[in-house]
């Protein structure tokens, strides 16, 4: 039986959840920090302190082609602090190419049960040999041997083919005997913008946003007002 046209066309217009109410809004009273790393800090230590996030660290990063022509996909941050936010992939990966073209990245958080979301812009940079080296030698062995086992992104022909590979190099490398292969290693986002973003059941959401300074732009207080460590902050209308 082959589909109409109208079939696909589903209405979901009216799928809406309530948000936060007008006693819990996102002002710039209730900021933890007057600089984005130490609010992050403040509202990722909550996810992580709320059962039914299971993943706070579960991120999308968003990547661009030297066109322009943007992908996104799901990973997980692996550590953050004032130089940047980090995550480990495969250099050969499609997200790893783009990279290497056009190394604008754009990382957004989204803690459905807190009714919150984190947006980050920077640049992303390749991190230290020594760092990819550490963090890979963390890793369970299992994870170790499915980072050799799979040509990220690469088109093959079924499971049975990562599986076979598998196999191989267990026999090949015991627990312990691994080596970081050079195609897999950190990033680095250095960010130089980062939006707070809090839900409203009336849709009038709190944005608040941090970011670099332009050259010469006057902090007025008023609309930007001056952070803390080369930040300064805004409001942003929903």
């Amino acid at each position: 039986m082959s589909l109409r046209n109208e079939d696909y066309a589903v209405d979901i217009g009216d799928m809406r959840l309530k948000y936060k109410d007008k006693s819990e809004t996102f002002t710039e009273d209730n900021l933890i920090s007057k600089e984005p790393i130490g609010q992050f800090k403040a509202w990722f230590e909550e996810a992580c302190n709320t059962p039914q996030i299971l993943e706070p660290n579960a991120m999308l990063l968003a990547t661009a082609t030297r066109d322009g022509a943007p992908s996104a996909r799901a990973v997980l941050l692996k550590g953050f602090g004032r130089e940047g936010f980090k995550f480990y992939t495969n250099y050969d990966s499609r997200k790893g190419r783009e990279l290497t073209e056009n190394p604008h990245a754009a990382l957004t958080f989204y803690w459905e049960s807190l009714r919150r979301c984190v947006r980050i812009e920077g640049i992303a940079e390749k991190t230290s040999v020594e760092d990819s080296n550490r963090y890979f030698q963390s890793r369970p062995y299992a994870n170790q041997i499915g980072s050799m086992s799979s040509k990220q992104s690469s088109v093959i022909a079924s499971r049975q083919t990562l599986i076979i590979k598998e196999r191989e190099l267990l026999a090949k490398f015991p627990e312990g005997q691994i080596k970081r292969p050079d195609c897999w290693g950190g990033y680095l986002v250095v960010p130089h913008s980062v939006e707070f973003w809090q839900g409203q059941s009336d849709r009038l959401h709190d944005r608040i946003r941090f970011r670099r300074p332009k050259a010469n732009e006057k902090i007025d207080n008023i609309l930007v007002h001056e952070g803390e460590n080369g930040w300064v902050y805004e409001r942003l209308s929903p």
